[in-house]
């Protein structure tokens, strides 16, 4: 149960990320401070990603995000946005930690880098939002008391991004918080095969 709801809330704090990401069109973004990162440091990060996604793949859809970048001495959070332009839906963050000379810090997390060179069909996805809901629809994902979550996100444990759809069909929330139960389910992005139907309950 509990490495259930560290994923629950892994996904939703992705998707809350995802959000901020697509939200950055406003004005107000263009005004958050942007960390410095030396150029060495950047160009081992850069290629870092490049070693899992190929330079042809980085060029072209990778770009570094300095407003979501982090400096902790001697670590930098080094964040990235990967944006598909001509697949919309693909727009999210790679986040990993480099050491003050840009070697990546092997007990810390890497999210977000999926592995095109060594594997190019796990880069093809091509289910979109809509094709993701008719998905969940066919293999009886329960409608629920409100719209479903709907992201595509990074799944630490599969290593793979996924369709990541959130079913809430009861919640509640007062002096003791908030408590709700449902169902989640995990849609490769790439066959448009279910990955997994789990039940969700936070209490």
């Amino acid at each position: 149960m509990k490495l259930f709801l560290k994923f629950v809330l892994f996904g939703i704090t992705i998707l809350v990320i995802s959000w901020a990401i697509y939200s950055c069109s406003c004005s107000n973004c263009g005004k958050k401070e942007e960390a410095s990162v030396p150029i060495d440091v950047l160009n081992k990060a850069n290629e870092f990603i490049i070693s899992k996604t190929g330079e042809e793949f980085f060029s072209s859809y990778i770009t570094p995000d300095f407003v979501r970048t982090k400096y902790a001495p001697p670590y930098y959070e080094i964040a990235y946005r990967l944006y598909l332009p001509e697949k919309p839906y693909v727009n999210t963050v790679i986040i990993f930690t480099v050491d003050s000379i840009g070697n990546v810090v092997k007990k810390r997390d890497v999210i977000g880098i999926p592995n095109c060179k060594e594997k190019p069909t796990d880069c093809n996805w091509q289910i979109d939002t809509e094709g993701a809901i008719s998905i969940a629809k066919r293999y009886g994902l329960e409608k629920g008391i409100k719209d479903w979550q709907v992201g595509f996100i990074w799944n630490p444990e599969r290593q793979i991004y996924v369709w990541y759809i959130v079913s809430t069909i009861h919640e509640f929330e007062g002096d003791f918080g908030y408590r709700g139960r449902g169902k989640e389910m995990l849609i490769d992005p790439v066959h448009g095969d279910v990955l997994a139907l789990n039940d969700w309950n936070i209490r």
